[in-house]
């Protein structure tokens, strides 16, 4: 396997690999999207590359084709309103949003088909995109319905921030190995 950096807008040309990577990890169970999110997914990427610290790993197989991918850039103030963001400023408050997460690599999408799953590649894309965060300050989202997900982080030393609603829905916000505020996170629950 080989994975590439890429930085800019370059990565628009890899559009149809991306959707396909996409749908391929994320359109059966857990996750549940459909193909209609992969197409918003690569869409956004026309804007996302433009954004400060923007950065991409791609994974390629020995054939050539894409096996993966991971997608960072640096978390701007204010503080994005849209998307999850509400429930993670939500879940850890006005002051530690500001001071865990704005400056911070944040890593957006994490797909790896599952072919390759186990492998340790998607391991390998997530210390690619983090490697030069600033300070080791890295953070991202993701859903609590996937035990996995949550399962890999930890295994790769992420610190789990946030705590989802009693229910058990919700998203939970997650402090990078190297990020200096991961031993301010409450425990698990």
């Amino acid at each position: 396997m080989r994975v590439q950096i890429i930085t800019g807008a370059e990565l628009l040309a890899h559009a149809d690999a991306l959707r396909s990577v996409y749908v391929s990890a994320f359109c059966a169970p857990p996750w549940d999207e459909d193909e209609e999110r992969a197409v918003e997914f690569v869409g956004r990427l026309v804007h996302d590359v433009r954004r400060p610290g923007f950065t991409t790993a791609l994974a390629f197989t020995g054939t050539g084709s894409l096996a993966g991918f991971a997608t960072a850039w640096t978390t701007r103030a204010p503080f994005p309103t849209d998307r999850c963001y509400p429930q993670a400023a939500a879940g850890l408050g006005t002051d530690r949003t500001l001071d865990w997460l704005v400056g911070a690599r944040e890593i957006d999408e994490l797909a790896v088909r599952p072919a390759h799953h186990g492998t340790g590649l998607a391991g390998d894309l997530l210390s690619a995109v983090t490697a030069d965060a600033p300070e080791g300050r890295t953070w991202l989202l993701t859903s609590h319905r996937s035990p996995r997900a949550l399962a890999f982080y930890r295994r790769q030393g992420w610190a789990q921030a946030t705590h989802p609603s009693p229910d058990g829905k919700g998203i939970v916000v997650l402090l990078g190995p190297r990020h200096p505020a991961r031993h301010l996170a409450p425990e698990p629950l």
